[in-house]
């Protein structure tokens, strides 16, 4: 006997997403930036329950539910691990010197009044290079939210200009991941999709440095350029801060542009940070080892005689072991470069993997019901001209983001979906492509439990909702091919003899018989 699913009413299917928005929000307001620490993660999941129950109510089964919850965590896996490596490679690079020389030589060449731009054009270009936006922030970003603490500049707007930076660059590179589905999704290929493309991002990057620009110019550094030389005194006394250490990053970011993927490429920096670590900061590594055996041991400070039956590579393991998984601190003279001095390594991730996971089991709850469709469908329905269409794909992959909470099936799912409504209307598929990059990729990062979003805000210590409103690129970018639509310009359309060959393309027999 067939089992009938019911096709779930739009205020159904919404409702799920309303409980949701509801508990985020009063979740927002009583705990502020400690809403991440775990009652983020009990809403999406009180929500992901409310979900099963309307799929199961809908005629859905349970295994079926079960099946595609298991499915959308899988999608997330490639993401988690790139997360504890990351984590991993913090820890090292912080060990090694190699992220306190970033510090170091970025606070001689950035100044307050330029700093914004300066870190978002940076990230830009290196983001470009290595089409990794995640890379760049856990790299380079992880590096300049320490110089603009430094200076003295507020962090959410510092997060705003890394981020901003990094994914302009993963949008226009050919190596970016995202870059390569959209135009899979839409039917194009890569090349013309960035040529495209680049109509409506440059304005949006443009746009973006002006404000950023504009802002520097009226910032009042206060007490930030005057603690510059002491951050570094205090930088230098406790690390050997030299050009070699910048072997490191440099070798990560040239695996990437040969397209080794970006996990082994990861793991390789982490373990180049911990080889680094025991060449250039000898001292400072065998005295943490010291440090944290003692903790072990109970003790009251290392350098007791009951280390000294431990060798010294014992010592050294038990450091470099414990800058990849856990806490570590440099302490310092300096409050400001203590603070900096200090990573999470892999455990300091848990929490973000914790919401990550939460929101991958909603995003497969919600589409087991059909409920993710049936909101995608009525927007679809609303569609009639070209800025409303453009505007409707817009809208349906931030929804995605939303509540799927992945920017690729931001991408795919909308991609799927308003394919064949594009064609209809004669729009060539780089306008769907360059829809869904301008609306899909970018605006991931801007909610705290997208996958995405809750990276970034483990990576750089910075909570999402403190650096999101600083992120112009992010936010100008949908708005901008909103407004490419609306005021129909630079269009695509097949021509009267395009539409012909594809009229005889479909009725070709090879065709049917290549889509039955």
């Amino acid at each position: 006997m067939t089992n009938t699913i019911k096709r779930p009413h739009f205020l159904l299917a919404l409702f799920p997403v309303i409980f949701l928005t509801t508990i985020l929000f009063l979740n927002v307001r009583i705990f502020g930036d400690a809403s991440l620490d775990g009652s983020n993660q009990i809403g999406l999941l009180f929500s992901a329950a409310l979900a099963a129950i309307i799929a199961l109510f809908l005629g859905v089964k349970w295994e079926a539910i079960l099946d595609k919850t298991v499915q959308s965590i899988s999608a997330a896996m490639s993401s988690i691990l790139i997360l504890l490596v990351i984590g991993a490679l913090a820890g090292t690079w912080m060990l090694s010197g190699v992220v306190p020389a970033m510090v170091y030589y970025g606070l001689d060449i950035m100044k307050p009044s330029y700093f914004l731009a300066a870190a978002c054009i940076v990230s830009a270009i290196v983001s470009l290079a290595t089409g990794s936006s995640w890379s760049t922030i856990a790299t380079i970003g992880v590096a300049l939210i320490g110089i603009g603490k430094t200076l003295g500049i507020d962090i959410g707007l510092t997060g705003g200009a890394i981020i901003s930076g990094a994914y302009f660059g993963d949008k226009m590179s050919p190596l970016s991941d995202t870059t390569n589905l959209a135009p899979a999704m839409a039917g194009t290929d890569i090349f013309t999709h960035i040529r495209y493309m680049a109509f409506t991002t440059v304005p949006s990057i443009l746009i973006t440095l002006v404000i950023f620009t504009i802002i520097g110019l009226n910032i009042d550094a206060g007490g930030g350029m005057a603690e510059v030389e002491a951050v570094q005194e205090a930088i230098k006394a406790q690390f050997n801060i030299n050009g070699w250490l910048f072997l490191v990053p440099v070798a990560v970011i040239f695996l990437i542009i040969k397209k080794v993927e970006a996990l082994p490429a990861l793991l390789l920096g982490t373990l180049l940070g911990a080889v680094f670590a025991l060449i250039f900061q000898n001292d400072q590594v065998f005295e943490l080892g010291k440090s944290i055996l003692a903790d072990l041991r109970g003790l009251d400070a290392p350098g007791v005689k009951e280390l000294e039956g431990d060798s010294p590579l014992t010592i050294y393991f038990a450091a470099i072991m414990k800058s990849m998984y856990g806490d570590v601190s440099i302490s310092s003279t300096n409050e400001k470069v203590s603070n900096l001095l200090s990573t999470g390594g892999m455990a300091g991730m848990l929490n973000t993997i914790w919401l990550i996971l939460c929101a991958m089991i909603f995003g497969g709850m919600m589409e087991a019901g059909g409920l993710l469709k049936r909101i995608a469908d009525e927007i679809i329905r609303l569609a009639k001209s070209t800025g409303s269409l453009i505007f409707s794909t817009a809208a349906t992959c931030i929804f995605f983001n939303g509540t799927a909470s992945d920017q690729y099936m931001a991408i795919v799912v909308p991609g799927r979906m308003f394919r064949k409504t594009y064609k209809e209307k004669d729009l060539k598929p780089e306008v769907l492509s360059r829809t869904l990059e301008d609306s899909g990729t970018v605006t991931s990062v801007l909610f705290p439990w997208n996958t995405c979003g809750a990276t970034q805000a483990g990576v750089l210590g910075v909570a999402t909702l403190v650096y999101a409103p600083y992120c112009f690129f992010n936010i100008i970018s949908p708005f901008m091919t909103i407004l490419f639509g609306v005021l129909d310009v630079k269009m695509r359309r097949y021509s009267e003899e395009e539409k012909k060959e594809m009229d005889e393309e479909v009725k070709a027999p090879e065709y049917a018989e290549e889509n039955k």
